[in-house]
Protein backbone atom coordinates (compact mmCIF):
# COMPACT_ATOMS: atom_id res chain seq x y z
CA UNK A 1 0.00 0.00 0.00
CA UNK A 2 0.82 3.49 -0.88
CA UNK A 3 2.82 4.86 2.69
CA UNK A 4 1.28 8.38 2.00
CA UNK A 5 -2.06 6.93 1.16
CA UNK A 6 -1.59 4.32 4.33
CA UNK A 7 -0.44 7.50 6.78
CA UNK A 8 -4.01 9.32 5.11
CA UNK A 9 -6.03 6.50 6.49
CA UNK A 10 -4.39 6.14 9.86
CA UNK A 11 -5.09 9.89 10.77
CA UNK A 12 -8.09 9.35 9.94
CA UNK A 13 -8.91 6.41 11.87
CA UNK A 14 -7.36 7.67 14.63
CA UNK A 15 -9.43 10.87 14.15
CA UNK A 16 -12.45 9.00 14.39
CA UNK A 17 -11.25 6.87 17.35
CA UNK A 18 -10.52 9.74 19.23
CA UNK A 19 -14.16 11.37 18.09
CA UNK A 20 -16.19 8.36 19.25
CA UNK A 21 -14.01 8.38 22.32
CA UNK A 22 -14.70 11.38 23.62
CA UNK A 23 -17.91 11.39 22.34
CA UNK A 24 -18.64 8.05 24.87
CA UNK A 25 -16.61 10.08 27.30
CA UNK A 26 -19.00 13.30 27.40
CA UNK A 27 -22.04 10.72 27.08
CA UNK A 28 -20.91 9.39 30.47
CA UNK A 29 -20.31 12.43 32.67
CA UNK A 30 -23.56 13.80 32.09
CA UNK A 31 -25.61 10.46 32.64
CA UNK A 32 -23.31 10.23 35.73
CA UNK A 33 -23.78 13.96 37.02
CA UNK A 34 -27.77 12.97 35.84
CA UNK A 35 -27.76 9.88 37.93
CA UNK A 36 -25.60 9.08 40.59
CA UNK A 37 -24.21 12.56 41.71
CA UNK A 38 -24.06 14.08 45.40
CA UNK A 39 -24.30 18.13 44.08
CA UNK A 40 -27.61 17.99 45.18
CA UNK A 41 -27.47 16.71 48.04
CA UNK A 42 -24.64 18.94 49.37
CA UNK A 43 -25.91 22.03 48.56
CA UNK A 44 -28.71 20.91 50.10
CA UNK A 45 -27.03 20.53 53.48
CA UNK A 46 -24.77 23.89 53.08
CA UNK A 47 -27.97 25.87 52.42
CA UNK A 48 -30.28 24.27 55.19
CA UNK A 49 -27.99 22.72 57.74
CA UNK A 50 -25.14 25.63 57.78
CA UNK A 51 -27.30 28.57 56.12
CA UNK A 52 -25.49 31.67 55.15
CA UNK A 53 -21.35 32.05 54.83
CA UNK A 54 -20.39 35.66 55.02
CA UNK A 55 -16.48 35.99 55.67
CA UNK A 56 -15.65 35.70 58.99
CA UNK A 57 -18.78 34.17 60.12
CA UNK A 58 -19.85 30.53 62.08
CA UNK A 59 -21.45 29.60 59.14
CA UNK A 60 -18.49 30.14 56.72
CA UNK A 61 -16.34 28.62 59.52
CA UNK A 62 -18.84 25.63 59.33
CA UNK A 63 -18.95 25.77 55.22
CA UNK A 64 -15.43 24.70 55.47
CA UNK A 65 -15.22 22.28 57.51
CA UNK A 66 -18.64 20.40 55.69
CA UNK A 67 -16.82 20.92 52.39
CA UNK A 68 -13.60 19.63 53.50
CA UNK A 69 -15.33 16.22 55.05
CA UNK A 70 -17.22 15.94 51.72
CA UNK A 71 -13.90 15.85 49.79
CA UNK A 72 -12.51 13.65 51.84
CA UNK A 73 -15.23 10.79 51.52
CA UNK A 74 -14.06 11.24 47.34
CA UNK A 75 -11.05 9.56 47.92
CA UNK A 76 -8.50 12.25 46.27
CA UNK A 77 -5.11 12.25 46.54
CA UNK A 78 -5.20 15.35 48.82
CA UNK A 79 -7.62 17.49 50.34
CA UNK A 80 -6.66 20.55 52.45
CA UNK A 81 -7.19 24.32 53.67
CA UNK A 82 -5.69 27.12 53.04
CA UNK A 83 -5.31 29.67 55.27
CA UNK A 84 -6.41 33.04 54.51
CA UNK A 85 -7.29 36.28 56.12
CA UNK A 86 -11.04 37.99 55.33
CA UNK A 87 -12.71 40.70 56.49
CA UNK A 88 -15.67 40.70 59.29
CA UNK A 89 -18.42 42.81 58.71
CA UNK A 90 -21.30 42.39 60.33
CA UNK A 91 -25.49 43.63 59.68
CA UNK A 92 -26.48 44.15 62.97
CA UNK A 93 -30.87 44.33 63.56
CA UNK A 94 -32.66 44.85 60.39
CA UNK A 95 -32.83 47.61 58.63
CA UNK A 96 -35.61 50.13 59.07
CA UNK A 97 -36.63 52.86 56.33
CA UNK A 98 -39.58 55.13 55.69
CA UNK A 99 -40.59 57.23 53.33
CA UNK A 100 -41.99 60.80 55.38
CA UNK A 101 -43.78 62.88 52.66
CA UNK A 102 -45.88 65.44 54.69
CA UNK A 103 -47.70 63.57 57.20
CA UNK A 104 -47.54 60.19 55.58
CA UNK A 105 -44.85 57.70 56.78
CA UNK A 106 -44.80 54.55 54.33
CA UNK A 107 -42.40 52.26 55.03
CA UNK A 108 -39.68 50.77 52.36
CA UNK A 109 -37.61 47.71 52.31
CA UNK A 110 -34.19 47.95 52.68
CA UNK A 111 -30.68 46.65 53.63
CA UNK A 112 -27.49 47.72 54.12
CA UNK A 113 -24.59 47.78 51.69
CA UNK A 114 -21.61 45.07 52.87
CA UNK A 115 -18.98 47.20 54.14
CA UNK A 116 -21.10 50.41 55.60
CA UNK A 117 -21.43 51.98 58.55
CA UNK A 118 -24.22 52.53 61.02
CA UNK A 119 -26.99 55.30 60.66
CA UNK A 120 -26.98 57.47 64.49
CA UNK A 121 -28.60 55.13 67.14
CA UNK A 122 -31.70 56.57 66.25
CA UNK A 123 -31.32 56.40 62.72
CA UNK A 124 -31.22 58.98 59.88
CA UNK A 125 -33.73 61.62 58.49
CA UNK A 126 -32.61 64.17 55.54
CA UNK A 127 -34.30 65.58 52.46
CA UNK A 128 -33.83 63.38 49.53
CA UNK A 129 -32.21 64.03 46.21
CA UNK A 130 -32.46 61.59 43.11
CA UNK A 131 -29.84 61.47 40.33
CA UNK A 132 -29.21 58.59 37.59
CA UNK A 133 -25.57 58.33 37.75
CA UNK A 134 -22.39 58.79 39.37
CA UNK A 135 -22.08 61.73 36.47
CA UNK A 136 -25.15 63.23 37.10
CA UNK A 137 -23.66 63.77 40.80
CA UNK A 138 -21.12 65.64 39.61
CA UNK A 139 -23.46 67.80 37.83
CA UNK A 140 -25.37 68.86 40.79
CA UNK A 141 -22.44 69.63 43.11
CA UNK A 142 -22.14 70.18 46.65
CA UNK A 143 -24.65 73.34 46.71
CA UNK A 144 -27.64 71.06 46.14
CA UNK A 145 -26.36 67.81 47.25
CA UNK A 146 -24.64 68.51 50.87
CA UNK A 147 -26.46 67.36 53.76
CA UNK A 148 -29.08 65.62 51.63
CA UNK A 149 -29.75 61.43 51.38
CA UNK A 150 -28.58 60.76 47.52
CA UNK A 151 -30.59 58.08 46.18
CA UNK A 152 -29.29 56.22 42.87
CA UNK A 153 -32.35 55.37 40.42
CA UNK A 154 -30.55 53.61 37.72
CA UNK A 155 -32.24 50.61 36.72
CA UNK A 156 -30.61 47.53 35.12
CA UNK A 157 -31.54 47.79 31.24
CA UNK A 158 -34.07 45.16 30.32
CA UNK A 159 -33.09 44.60 26.55
CA UNK A 160 -29.66 43.23 27.17
CA UNK A 161 -30.44 39.52 26.01
CA UNK A 162 -27.23 38.57 28.58
CA UNK A 163 -28.22 39.96 31.93
CA UNK A 164 -24.70 40.23 33.10
CA UNK A 165 -24.46 43.18 30.94
CA UNK A 166 -27.75 45.26 32.58
CA UNK A 167 -25.91 44.29 35.52
CA UNK A 168 -22.30 45.36 34.67
CA UNK A 169 -23.68 48.67 33.36
CA UNK A 170 -25.04 49.94 36.30
CA UNK A 171 -23.41 48.30 39.47
CA UNK A 172 -20.87 51.41 40.14
CA UNK A 173 -23.43 52.82 41.55
CA UNK A 174 -23.61 50.39 44.21
CA UNK A 175 -20.32 49.90 44.60
CA UNK A 176 -19.23 53.56 44.39
CA UNK A 177 -22.38 55.50 45.46
CA UNK A 178 -21.59 56.15 48.95
CA UNK A 179 -18.20 57.13 48.47
CA UNK A 180 -19.09 59.85 45.46
CA UNK A 181 -21.89 61.02 47.11
CA UNK A 182 -19.37 61.65 50.56
CA UNK A 183 -17.62 64.19 48.48
CA UNK A 184 -20.22 66.61 47.74
CA UNK A 185 -21.15 66.77 51.61
CA UNK A 186 -24.04 64.20 51.36
CA UNK A 187 -24.99 62.47 54.82
CA UNK A 188 -26.31 58.92 53.18
CA UNK A 189 -26.95 57.03 50.12
CA UNK A 190 -29.98 54.64 49.09
CA UNK A 191 -28.97 52.56 45.94
CA UNK A 192 -31.75 51.04 43.52
CA UNK A 193 -30.99 47.14 44.21
CA UNK A 194 -29.66 46.07 40.93
CA UNK A 195 -32.62 43.38 40.20
CA UNK A 196 -34.54 43.52 36.91
CA UNK A 197 -37.34 43.06 38.50
CA UNK A 198 -40.21 44.71 39.99
CA UNK A 199 -40.44 42.97 43.83
CA UNK A 200 -39.87 43.73 47.75
CA UNK A 201 -36.20 42.00 48.13
CA UNK A 202 -33.92 44.72 48.26
CA UNK A 203 -30.76 43.25 47.20
CA UNK A 204 -27.16 43.64 49.18
CA UNK A 205 -23.39 43.79 47.67
CA UNK A 206 -19.93 44.97 48.56
CA UNK A 207 -19.47 49.11 48.71
CA UNK A 208 -16.62 50.83 49.49
CA UNK A 209 -15.18 54.30 50.48
CA UNK A 210 -12.46 54.02 47.87
CA UNK A 211 -9.29 56.42 50.00
CA UNK A 212 -11.73 58.57 51.94
CA UNK A 213 -11.15 59.13 55.52
CA UNK A 214 -13.17 57.37 57.77
CA UNK A 215 -14.85 60.33 59.32
CA UNK A 216 -16.43 60.98 55.96
CA UNK A 217 -17.92 57.40 55.85
CA UNK A 218 -21.76 57.97 55.13
CA UNK A 219 -24.27 54.95 55.76
CA UNK A 220 -25.39 53.37 52.22
CA UNK A 221 -28.50 51.13 51.88
CA UNK A 222 -30.07 49.19 49.26
CA UNK A 223 -33.73 49.79 48.62
CA UNK A 224 -36.47 47.15 46.66
CA UNK A 225 -37.24 48.00 43.04
CA UNK A 226 -40.64 48.34 44.42
CA UNK A 227 -39.82 50.85 46.49
CA UNK A 228 -36.98 53.06 44.30
CA UNK A 229 -40.25 53.41 42.10
CA UNK A 230 -42.44 54.32 44.76
CA UNK A 231 -39.95 56.56 46.33
CA UNK A 232 -39.21 58.50 43.16
CA UNK A 233 -43.09 58.81 42.22
CA UNK A 234 -43.23 60.09 45.61
CA UNK A 235 -40.06 62.64 45.22
CA UNK A 236 -41.76 63.96 42.00
CA UNK A 237 -44.91 64.69 43.79
CA UNK A 238 -43.15 66.42 46.91
CA UNK A 239 -39.25 66.71 46.16
CA UNK A 240 -38.84 68.40 49.93
CA UNK A 241 -39.75 64.98 51.18
CA UNK A 242 -37.84 63.53 53.69
CA UNK A 243 -36.26 60.00 53.80
CA UNK A 244 -35.29 58.20 57.30
CA UNK A 245 -33.33 54.85 57.68
CA UNK A 246 -32.05 53.28 60.60
CA UNK A 247 -28.81 50.27 60.60
CA UNK A 248 -26.39 48.79 62.90
CA UNK A 249 -23.86 47.24 60.57
CA UNK A 250 -20.25 47.52 61.68
CA UNK A 251 -16.47 46.44 60.80
CA UNK A 252 -14.78 44.47 63.47
CA UNK A 253 -11.47 42.81 62.90
CA UNK A 254 -10.29 40.90 60.02
CA UNK A 255 -10.35 36.99 61.19
CA UNK A 256 -8.77 33.71 59.61
CA UNK A 257 -10.84 31.68 57.40
CA UNK A 258 -9.33 29.21 54.65
CA UNK A 259 -9.77 28.36 51.30
CA UNK A 260 -10.85 24.22 51.03
CA UNK A 261 -9.11 22.48 48.12
CA UNK A 262 -8.77 18.77 47.15
CA UNK A 263 -7.03 17.29 43.69
CA UNK A 264 -5.81 14.16 41.84
CA UNK A 265 -3.18 13.91 41.01
CA UNK A 266 -1.56 13.59 37.27
CA UNK A 267 -0.80 10.77 35.48
CA UNK A 268 1.76 12.08 32.66
CA UNK A 269 2.22 15.94 34.19
CA UNK A 270 1.21 16.22 37.70
CA UNK A 271 3.29 19.36 37.64
CA UNK A 272 0.56 21.04 35.40
CA UNK A 273 -2.65 22.19 37.45
CA UNK A 274 -6.14 22.39 36.10
CA UNK A 275 -8.76 24.10 38.63
CA UNK A 276 -12.26 23.74 39.15
CA UNK A 277 -14.15 26.70 41.31
CA UNK A 278 -16.74 28.24 43.23
CA UNK A 279 -16.58 30.33 46.28
CA UNK A 280 -18.06 29.44 49.31
CA UNK A 281 -18.94 32.72 50.88
CA UNK A 282 -22.24 34.32 50.33
CA UNK A 283 -23.70 37.18 51.93
CA UNK A 284 -26.32 36.90 54.84
CA UNK A 285 -29.77 37.65 53.95
CA UNK A 286 -30.18 34.10 52.39
CA UNK A 287 -28.15 30.81 52.34
CA UNK A 288 -26.64 31.88 48.87
CA UNK A 289 -27.94 28.72 46.83
CA UNK A 290 -27.32 30.51 43.82
CA UNK A 291 -24.42 32.30 44.64
CA UNK A 292 -22.68 30.30 45.29
CA UNK A 293 -23.15 27.20 46.64
CA UNK A 294 -24.15 25.97 43.34
CA UNK A 295 -20.58 26.85 42.08
CA UNK A 296 -19.58 24.95 45.00
CA UNK A 297 -21.02 21.71 44.75
CA UNK A 298 -20.57 22.02 40.87
CA UNK A 299 -16.86 21.83 41.49
CA UNK A 300 -16.99 19.24 43.82
CA UNK A 301 -19.12 17.19 41.17
CA UNK A 302 -16.62 17.48 38.91
CA UNK A 303 -13.71 15.36 40.80
CA UNK A 304 -16.76 13.46 41.80
CA UNK A 305 -17.38 12.21 38.54
CA UNK A 306 -14.24 11.15 37.77
CA UNK A 307 -13.69 9.50 40.73
CA UNK A 308 -16.93 7.42 39.67
CA UNK A 309 -15.49 7.17 36.10
CA UNK A 310 -12.35 5.97 37.24
CA UNK A 311 -10.87 8.39 34.54
CA UNK A 312 -7.24 9.07 35.84
CA UNK A 313 -6.42 12.44 34.62
CA UNK A 314 -3.49 13.66 32.56
CA UNK A 315 -2.98 16.23 34.41
CA UNK A 316 -3.16 17.90 38.18
CA UNK A 317 -6.88 18.07 38.32
CA UNK A 318 -8.28 20.96 41.73
CA UNK A 319 -11.15 22.07 42.86
CA UNK A 320 -11.18 25.20 45.01
CA UNK A 321 -13.37 26.55 47.16
CA UNK A 322 -12.39 29.90 47.70
CA UNK A 323 -13.40 32.15 51.09
CA UNK A 324 -14.53 36.05 50.53
CA UNK A 325 -15.44 36.58 46.82
CA UNK A 326 -18.60 38.69 47.81
CA UNK A 327 -16.59 41.39 50.13
CA UNK A 328 -12.97 41.50 49.52
CA UNK A 329 -11.77 38.63 47.08
CA UNK A 330 -9.02 38.04 49.19
CA UNK A 331 -9.53 33.76 48.60
CA UNK A 332 -8.21 34.25 44.79
CA UNK A 333 -5.39 36.44 45.67
CA UNK A 334 -3.90 34.53 48.63
CA UNK A 335 -4.68 31.60 46.28
CA UNK A 336 -2.26 32.99 43.66
CA UNK A 337 0.41 34.16 46.26
CA UNK A 338 0.68 29.92 47.41
CA UNK A 339 1.03 29.85 43.75
CA UNK A 340 3.71 31.71 43.21
CA UNK A 341 5.20 30.93 46.10
CA UNK A 342 5.32 26.85 45.69
CA UNK A 343 6.47 28.29 41.82
CA UNK A 344 2.85 25.98 40.82
CA UNK A 345 2.12 25.90 36.69
CA UNK A 346 -1.65 26.35 36.32
CA UNK A 347 -2.69 25.75 32.99
CA UNK A 348 -6.13 26.07 33.36
CA UNK A 349 -8.58 27.60 35.57
CA UNK A 350 -12.45 27.27 35.29
CA UNK A 351 -15.17 29.14 37.58
CA UNK A 352 -18.68 28.47 38.22
CA UNK A 353 -20.05 31.86 39.86
CA UNK A 354 -23.19 32.72 37.94
CA UNK A 355 -25.89 30.54 39.55
CA UNK A 356 -27.35 26.67 39.50
CA UNK A 357 -29.51 27.54 36.18
CA UNK A 358 -29.47 25.78 32.49
CA UNK A 359 -26.07 25.53 31.38
CA UNK A 360 -25.82 27.28 27.98
CA UNK A 361 -21.96 27.51 27.75
CA UNK A 362 -18.52 29.37 28.63
CA UNK A 363 -17.08 32.51 28.23
CA UNK A 364 -13.10 32.28 28.03
CA UNK A 365 -9.78 34.57 28.17
CA UNK A 366 -7.31 32.79 26.20
CA UNK A 367 -5.23 33.14 22.69
CA UNK A 368 -6.81 32.45 19.45
CA UNK A 369 -5.49 29.38 18.88
CA UNK A 370 -6.62 27.96 22.19
CA UNK A 371 -10.16 29.40 21.43
CA UNK A 372 -9.87 27.78 18.30
CA UNK A 373 -9.57 24.68 19.86
CA UNK A 374 -12.35 24.94 22.04
CA UNK A 375 -14.25 26.02 19.15
CA UNK A 376 -13.93 22.63 17.44
CA UNK A 377 -15.24 21.33 20.36
CA UNK A 378 -18.74 22.38 19.63
CA UNK A 379 -20.27 19.37 17.61
CA UNK A 380 -19.46 17.37 21.45
CA UNK A 381 -21.31 19.71 23.35
CA UNK A 382 -24.33 20.12 20.84
CA UNK A 383 -26.03 17.03 21.83
CA UNK A 384 -26.42 18.71 25.33
CA UNK A 385 -27.81 22.08 23.88
CA UNK A 386 -24.68 23.61 24.92
CA UNK A 387 -23.98 26.65 22.07
CA UNK A 388 -22.43 29.46 23.51
CA UNK A 389 -18.19 29.84 23.35
CA UNK A 390 -17.31 33.17 23.56
CA UNK A 391 -14.63 35.28 24.28
CA UNK A 392 -15.06 37.24 28.18
CA UNK A 393 -14.84 37.60 31.50
CA UNK A 394 -14.63 34.17 33.07
CA UNK A 395 -14.61 34.91 37.07
CA UNK A 396 -13.66 37.27 40.08
CA UNK A 397 -11.67 34.43 42.05
CA UNK A 398 -9.79 32.78 39.24
CA UNK A 399 -8.92 36.45 37.81
CA UNK A 400 -6.14 36.96 39.79
CA UNK A 401 -4.62 33.85 38.86
CA UNK A 402 -1.50 33.85 36.45
CA UNK A 403 1.24 31.15 34.84
CA UNK A 404 3.30 31.47 31.74
CA UNK A 405 0.65 30.50 29.50
CA UNK A 406 -3.02 29.87 30.77
CA UNK A 407 -6.54 29.01 29.46
CA UNK A 408 -9.33 30.54 31.83
CA UNK A 409 -12.93 29.67 31.56
CA UNK A 410 -16.54 30.36 33.32
CA UNK A 411 -19.70 28.34 32.95
CA UNK A 412 -22.13 30.22 31.38
CA UNK A 413 -25.58 29.91 32.66
CA UNK A 414 -28.91 30.88 31.22
CA UNK A 415 -28.79 34.69 32.69
CA UNK A 416 -32.24 35.32 32.92
CA UNK A 417 -33.55 34.41 36.44
CA UNK A 418 -30.40 35.42 37.60
CA UNK A 419 -30.43 38.65 39.42
CA UNK A 420 -34.03 37.56 40.82
CA UNK A 421 -32.10 36.10 43.72
CA UNK A 422 -28.51 37.66 43.14
CA UNK A 423 -27.46 39.00 47.09
CA UNK A 424 -31.32 38.65 48.05
CA UNK A 425 -32.91 37.01 51.15
CA UNK A 426 -35.25 34.60 47.88
CA UNK A 427 -31.70 33.21 47.17
CA UNK A 428 -32.30 29.75 48.88
CA UNK A 429 -32.63 25.98 47.93
CA UNK A 430 -36.17 26.18 46.70
CA UNK A 431 -35.02 28.51 44.54
CA UNK A 432 -32.32 25.56 42.91
CA UNK A 433 -33.56 23.14 40.11
CA UNK A 434 -31.70 19.45 41.12
CA UNK A 435 -31.23 19.24 36.86
CA UNK A 436 -30.42 22.01 36.11
CA UNK A 437 -27.75 22.29 38.49
CA UNK A 438 -25.90 18.90 37.96
CA UNK A 439 -25.91 19.43 33.90
CA UNK A 440 -23.92 22.54 35.06
CA UNK A 441 -21.58 20.21 36.81
CA UNK A 442 -21.58 17.79 33.61
CA UNK A 443 -20.72 20.90 31.52
CA UNK A 444 -17.75 21.74 33.82
CA UNK A 445 -16.63 18.31 33.75
CA UNK A 446 -16.59 17.88 30.34
CA UNK A 447 -14.84 20.90 29.23
CA UNK A 448 -11.80 19.52 31.88
CA UNK A 449 -11.57 16.36 30.36
CA UNK A 450 -11.15 17.49 26.94
CA UNK A 451 -8.28 20.23 27.83
CA UNK A 452 -6.72 16.94 29.73
CA UNK A 453 -6.82 14.69 26.86
CA UNK A 454 -5.88 17.76 24.24
CA UNK A 455 -3.43 20.20 26.43
CA UNK A 456 -3.55 24.05 25.85
CA UNK A 457 -1.51 25.24 22.22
Amino acid sequence: MNKLLFGSLFFLTSLTFGQTKDEQMLKDIYKMALTNSKSYVWLDDLSNKIGHRLSGSAGAEKGVLYSKQQLETLGLDRVYLQEVMVPKWVRGEKETAYILDQKNKISVPICALGGSIATPKNGLTAEVIEVKSLKELETLGEAKIKGKIVFYNRPMEPENIDAFVSYGRCGDQRRSGAQEAAKFGAVGAIVRSLNLRLDDFPHTGATSYGNLPQEKYIPTAAISTNGAELLSQKLKENPKLNFYFKQSCQQLEEVLSYNVIGEIKGTVHPEKIMVVSGHLDSWDLADGSHDDGAGCVQSMAVLELFKKLNYQPKNTMRVVLYMNEENGGRGGKQYEAESKRNNENHIFAMESDAGGFTPRGFSLECDEPNFTKVRSWIPLFEPYLIHLFVKGHTGSDIHPLTSTKIVKAGLRPDSQRYFDYHHAANDTFDAINKRELELGAASMAALLYLFDQYGID
